[in-house]
């Protein structure tokens, strides 16, 4: 039998308007209220994922991309996901739960305050999916910054939000027979002034039995090398192909050795949007259907990267490449290499074609196929890749969480590869019991 894996699910489209632009809208739900998103996570533990990461971008973008944003709801409207959590956690027992946090936005105490309360409310079951956006900092009034001075920031808000969380120290006492609560005099009353943020300890909230688990994305050289340093869990983007999955781990974990920390550390789950069918005949049909892209295919495709990226595609010429520049730092490299992959010099047609286009799982061509070619699949990527697991991409919504799970989770379970039962420990204990 295969070795187990860790799952988990990546809520993309954050705290917004989940299922608008597909038919899945007619089932009623109010995306503005919990009883959506609490039975959504409530299936999601059933099936037994570790943990539900809600992507976040605050800004809607720059001016010239809001249209594009806002028209069929890619990029806003969003609330935080952080003030969703206590509904996800009074939902659910076991399932972790990381909202995206912005190094750059969250005054750093205020962020260790937040994070540990909600760890102490969930019984250790926070998680903080930590990002470096830098397109937000207008609405802060805080100075943008590229994209590796990001990282920098990043670094010194996780490392003082450590101080903060580690603060007491031995001081809780707790002694009911003298009525002393804690001793102040093991408390750290430091004082931090570095680069990007000056601020004094002690955290006023009580210590952790262990510091909230801390996701990262990203795929350039600093992202990676900030997953090995800080991270429990890296957001793996990339091609799926047992080569290009063991090169990416390979170089997150030399980062990490650099650190002084090994592979059993952090667990590196790859991102995955299946479209999971009943037969081999419907996979061929759609991949089939797919093949010729219309023009209106390729705007489709345009107006989500541009969303994505908050860089107007539309007003570039499909029968060129990208010019150079068009990206500003603000956007990820990840993004960009979702994008053109290793032909930059491509016309954008091309590159927009791609993305329009399916292909089969079984054919390692695309992520079209049955259960059973899924199972395959991850039980390959498990054996040929040393892969730890893989994160599922999709809406918060009942409908498409059935969609994807109703068949190939008993799957998963028969090949050995899901769990059936949660351990103890938390958010912590689900990532790191095996």
């Amino acid at each position: 039998m295969a070795d187990l894996q860790h799952f988990g699910y990546f809520f993309s489209r954050g705290f917004g308007p989940q299922a608008w632009g597909r038919s899945d809208w007619d089932w009623g739900h109010d995306w503005t209220k919990p009883d959506l998103y609490q039975q959504s996570v409530r299936a999601l533990e059933q099936a037994g994922m570790d943990l539900v990461i809600a992507e976040d971008a605050i800004s809607l973008g720059n001016p010239a991309t809001l249209d594009l944003r806002i028209r069929q709801a890619y990029g806003g409207p969003k609330h935080d996901p952080l003030l969703l959590a206590p509904y996800l956690f009074a939902a659910t027992s076991h399932i972790g739960i990381a909202p995206t946090v912005n190094a750059g936005f969250t005054p750093p105490y205020l962020a260790a305050r937040q994070f540990a309360t909600l760890a102490h409310l969930s019984s250790e079951r926070l998680g903080i999916n930590v990002v470096t956006d830098v397109g937000s900092a207008r609405h802060a009034g805080v100075a943008p910054l590229p994209h590796d001075q990001a990282y920098d920031r990043a670094e010194e808000w996780i490392t003082l939000l450590r101080r903060f969380w580690h603060s007491w120290g031995d001081g809780y006492v707790g002694d009911r027979s003298s009525w002393r609560f804690a001793d102040g005099t093991a408390l750290d009353a430091f004082h931090h002034e570095g680069e990007h943020f000056t601020a004094d300890g002690p955290l006023n909230a009580l210590p952790l039995a262990a510091d909230p688990v801390v996701v990262s994305p990203g795929g350039s050289g600093r992202g990676l090398g900030f997953a090995g340093t800080h991270s429990d869990v890296q957001l793996a983007l990339a091609p799926l192909s047992a080569a290009a999955m063991s090169d990416y781990r390979a170089r997150v974990l030399a980062a990490a050795a650099e650190s002084g920390r090994s592979a059993s550390d952090l667990r590196i789950l790859f991102v995955l949007k299946p479209e999971v069918v009943a037969s081999v005949e419907e996979a061929d049909r759609i991949v089939a259907a797919s093949a010729h892209p219309s023009d209106d295919d390729l705007r489709t495709a345009a107006v989500a990267w541009s969303s994505d990226s908050e860089t107007d595609l539309l007003s570039l010429d499909l029968d060129r490449p990208i010019p150079e520049g068009t990206f500003g730092d603000h956007v990820s490299a990840g993004t960009i290499r979702g994008l053109v992959g290793d032909t930059p010099d491509a016309p954008l047609r091309e590159l927009l074609t791609r993305k329009a286009r399916k292909g089969r799982v079984d054919a390692r061509a695309g992520f079209v196929g049955t259960a059973g070619e899924f199972a395959d699949f991850i039980e390959e990527l498990g054996a040929d890749a040393d892969n730890d697991g893989i994160i599922f991409s999709g809406d918060l919504h009942p409908a498409q969480v059935y969609r994807m799970f109703g068949d190939i989770v008993p799957v998963l379970r028969q090949r050995g590869l899901l769990r059936r039962e949660y351990g103890g420990g938390g958010i912590r204990g689900n990532l790191f019991d095996f």
